[in-house]
């Protein structure tokens, strides 16, 4: 039975290799010490955390995430080591992020054999202002673990709690890690903000499947999802100003709204807007009947949504979730099997009469065997639920709207320039080894709340091809142009400006399209004076607005000012730049996305190399994107290492010169 604790109360551990699941409503950091009797650690080789993820008998998560497994072997720790003690902390200089527990849903941890059976559990109630809690402690007392619910937390974050535990080196070891857990976030992909109430939908359930225990109990990991029924996520990401779709992004019909009501005599004024919807959305499409014994047949839209665009947004996002919760099923499974039969095969060579001799080799052969019946068990699962998600990705896919669609998907064909800005856009595919022809589309919300790095340096491409630097720089270019044109695309005629800078001329060819067609505010800057003159009308921009939105004077802006959002599209990074050019670039990555201006580099970082760690900050601001396919983004739940690749134009298309040229066209049209 599993032990549900309360702060300061403890329970006997009987096993040696444990996990510990952490589960919380928002990306958060997890990292354990090990002490001595007195729980006092002696330096930071006694830390794992992000940055330095393993000790002996000790393993936690690389990177900041609402979900954590923590390996735990009691049996492979040093003699020393009296006490573990596991660590919780917010994510310090996370845009849009949570400042305090208080804020956020109460986390929970379970402790729980590699078999997924809880041992004992503890919900972290009552934390306020606390960035940091000690969430756990294991302890060895008299030969045998215990483990004790702590709950205790600290408003200094982690290196105030590093300095409780004695560390000599607290603040250096807390900057260290909140470095590591930066560079985390750099590559994560931005996780929905939590639901609400009206946008909440559990994804429908497919049979449960047999798991690592071989008797059909095995839970999901990450606070016992099966991978079928993980819930849709909401419609926005932190930062954005809003978490649902605009109320009145879709036509309604004015006879339908509802008119406020005439007060009576006496009675009270309602001041509910007409135009405000209260109601829940309506509900998804219904999936004709499934055969008997047969998983429903899956329908595109099937999601909470105002509209059809906000349904498939949703969906898709669920689909990225059930993929990541499925694969770390299979995965964690995998890695109980491995540790069972690494156990057996121990015990047979802990056993002196059994080290030769054929009662050995069977011992061998039946352990080999039980865990390939594992392996082949979790293998069927992970094949059930990618064979189901596979199946809705086929219905999904055809009935993407343009932004969300391939370039290669036949609704380009029936391109026309949009009224509205789309919920979202699609920047490329993602995948991970167990399933990789199962493509699951990168969505990013617009407005862009954070600038694009185009990566043209070398790069570990999952697909064994080998790149020369000016096949990367000329792809990196290729994939730009692409990006550009999708967000010149999901925006209405005006809407959208975009300035190039390209110093030494070297994308060119790659900017034909752009510049042919005329959708660009201007021809691509050359030369150091060039890049000057775009660097300032910009900052200028977001000083103008910044002033204007803090002194809530938005009326006092020039009447000539340019209300569009706009891009900037920075080509062979550093090169034109001076020291200003830098500082104002920066500039623009950090204040420019409030207020309508993005960036999107084309660098090779290591041609920046000689600014050292002055740039750092810039590439960790900006979402990095490989003109190539490569594993190194990471999802917000589980942290998995996905495959990212492209979304480009096919090889003999025209599309992108059709869909730039009816942009262009609109912009001419009167109005």
């Amino acid at each position: 039975m599993t032990a549900e604790l309360v702060r300061g109360q403890n329970h006997p551990l009987s096993q040696s290799r444990l996990e510990i699941r952490v589960s919380a409503g928002t990306p958060i950091v997890a990292a354990a010490t090990i002490g001595d009797e007195h729980g006092k650690v002696h330096g930071a080789e006694g830390v794992a955390h992000p940055g330095v993820p393993t000790l002996p008998g000790l393993e936690v998560s690389r990177q900041a995430a609402a979900d954590h497994r923590l390996a735990v072997d009691l049996d492979a720790l040093p003699e020393a080591v009296h006490r573990v003690h596991v660590l919780l902390a917010l994510p310090t200089g996370a845009s849009g992020g949570p400042a305090r527990f208080g804020a956020v849903a109460a986390p929970f941890v379970a402790v729980t054999g590699l078999d997924g059976t809880e041992v004992a559990t503890f919900t972290l109630t009552g934390l306020e202002a606390e960035t940091a809690v000690v969430a756990l402690e294991l302890y060895r007392r008299q030969g045998a673990w215990k483990v004790r619910a702590v709950g205790q937390g600290y408003a200094g974050g982690l290196a105030e709690l590093l300095a409780d535990q004695g560390l000599p080196v607290a603040a250096q070891l807390a900057a260290t890690i909140n470095d590591a857990v930066a560079r985390g976030l750099a590559r994560s992909v931005a996780a929905p903000p939590p639901r609400t109430a009206e946008g909440d939908r559990a994804r429908r359930t497919a049979a449960p499947a047999l798991g690592a225990d071989q008797s059909g109990a095995h839970t999901a990991p990450y606070g016992g999802r099966t991978p079928q029924a993980a819930p849709e996520p909401a419609t926005g990401y932190p930062a954005e100003p809003t978490t649902g779709y605009p109320a009145d992004a879709t036509p309604v019909d004015p006879s339908a709204r509802t008119q406020p009501s005439t007060p009576t005599a006496g009675g009270p004024v309602d001041y509910t807007h007409p135009r405000r919807r209260n109601a829940a959305p309506p509900p998804p499409p219904t999936a004709p009947p499934a055969a008997p014994g047969q998983p429903r047949p899956p329908v595109a839209g099937d999601a909470t949504g105002w509209s059809m665009e906000e349904r498939l947004y949703n969906q898709v996002w669920g689909m990225f979730e059930d993929l990541a919760r499925a694969t770390a099923a299979y995965r964690s499974a995998v890695d109980f099997a491995e540790s069972r039969m690494d156990k057996e095969l121990e015990q047979v060579l802990a056993d002196p009469r059994s080290r030769i001799g054929g009662q050995a080799d069977a011992a061998r052969e039946a352990a080999r065997a039980r865990h390939a019946q594992l392996v082949d068990q979790a293998r069927q699962a992970l094949d059930r639920d990618v064979a189901q998600l596979a199946a809705e990705a086929g219905v999904v896919e055809p009935a993407l709207p343009a932004a969300y669609a391939r370039w290669d998907n036949p609704v380009w064909h029936g391109y026309r320039v949009p009224t509205e800005m789309p919920m979202a856009l699609r920047l490329g595919d993602l995948h991970l080894p167990e399933c990789a022809p199962l493509r699951i589309p990168m969505l990013v919300r617009l407005p862009l709340e954070r600038g694009l790095w185009i990566d043209s340096g070398r790069s570990g491409s999952s697909d064994g091809a080998f790149h020369d630097s000016h096949d990367m720089r000329r792809l990196a270019m290729e994939s730009a142009v692409a990006h550009t044109a999708r967000l010149l695309a999901a925006h209405p005629a005006g809407d959208f400006a975009v300035h190039v800078v390209d110093p030494a001329g070297s994308g060119a060819q790659a900017l034909a399209p752009l510049v042919g067609t005329g959708v660009l505010a201007g021809p691509p800057a050359v030369g150091a004076a060039g890049v000057a003159d775009v660097l300032a009308r910009l900052t200028q921009r977001v000083d103008l607005v910044q002033m204007a939105v803090r002194a809530g004077a938005a009326d006092a802006l020039p009447p000539d000012l340019d209300m569009a959002q706009h891009l900037l599209v920075v080509n062979d990074f550093p090169h034109g730049f001076d020291d200003r050019a830098v500082t104002q670039l920066r500039y623009l990555a950090d204040e420019g996305p409030a207020v309508g201006v993005h960036l999107m580099m084309v660098a090779d970082r290591e041609d920046s190399a000689g600014y050292g760690p002055l740039l750092d900050p810039l590439w960790r601001s900006l979402l990095r994107l490989t003109p190539v396919p490569e594993d190194h983004l990471a999802d917000p739940w589980v942290g998995h290492a996905w495959t990212y690749e492209p979304s480009l134009v096919p090889l003999g298309s025209q599309v992108l010169q059709q869909v730039l040229a009816q942009v262009a066209a609109a912009r001419t049209k009167p109005a």
